[in-house]
């Protein structure tokens, strides 16, 4: 191994894979807003993209975030703090995983367009995942202060999912029409994906630390 590059184990392991799943989200999120300027961000949701002759790019952004979630998951029952609270955040994460992949295969309805039956199981799935998403960061926020390895992440964590759910309360007033509920979403987004990003570095950092005293 070249001296100063990460190892192959490093590469693969599940923290990797989720951050990676994470980022290429992201990218594909703020791709769709370039290249969809007639969605306008105002009173559109980030759904909204899978539609249309693109829409290919945010399905497989959303099964990317489908996948990050499951990675994240499995690192957190591997390297997270021993606890039912714990187990009951990784547990709520692969609920959104099957979640996101089902919010992937059906797209939603854009507000002018008919109610179809796709859209409706779209709506469920999104409400699937904001539920166990809030109630999972609320437990493994709680959970890391069992933990020495992860008591400092804590504090942090625990602002996060405050601030998660003052986003969550915007996008649910917002859901109206004339509301800026497309600002709400990506506000809402934006938030979670920190949150999601930053709990793969921790892992990331707490299971290298756990390789290290093993080796």
């Amino acid at each position: 191994m070249v001296e100063g590059l990460p190892s192959r184990h490093a590469l693969l392991t599940p923290a990797a894979a989720a951050m990676g799943f994470f980022v290429y989200f992201v990218l594909a999120l703020l791709l769709m807003h370039a290249i969809r300027p007639d969605y306008t961000i105002l009173d559109h949701m980030i759904s909204d993209y899978a539609v249309g002759p693109t829409g290919w790019i945010m399905t497989t952004a959303f099964i990317s975030l489908a996948l990050g979630c499951l990675a994240l998951a499995i690192g957190l029952f591997r390297d997270g703090p021993k606890s039912w609270l714990c187990w009951i955040g990784a547990s709520l994460l692969i609920v959104a995983f099957i979640g996101l992949v089902v919010t992937a295969l059906f797209p939603t309805d854009l507000e002018t367009a008919p109610t179809t039956q796709t859209g409706n199981i779209h709506t469920i799935s999104f409400l699937v995942n904001v539920v166990s998403v809030l109630v999972s960061t609320l437990c493994l926020a709680f959970s890391y202060d069992g933990s020495p390895d992860w008591r400092d992440r804590r504090a942090p964590a625990l602002i996060f999912a405050g601030l998660l759910a003052i986003a969550f309360v915007g996008q649910f007033l917002t859901l109206h029409r004339g509301a800026p509920y497309g600002i709400a979403n990506r506000v809402f987004i934006a938030i979670l994906m920190a949150w999601l990003i930053l709990n793969s570095v921790w892992l990331r950092q707490v299971a290298d630390k756990a390789r290290q005293l093993e080796s």
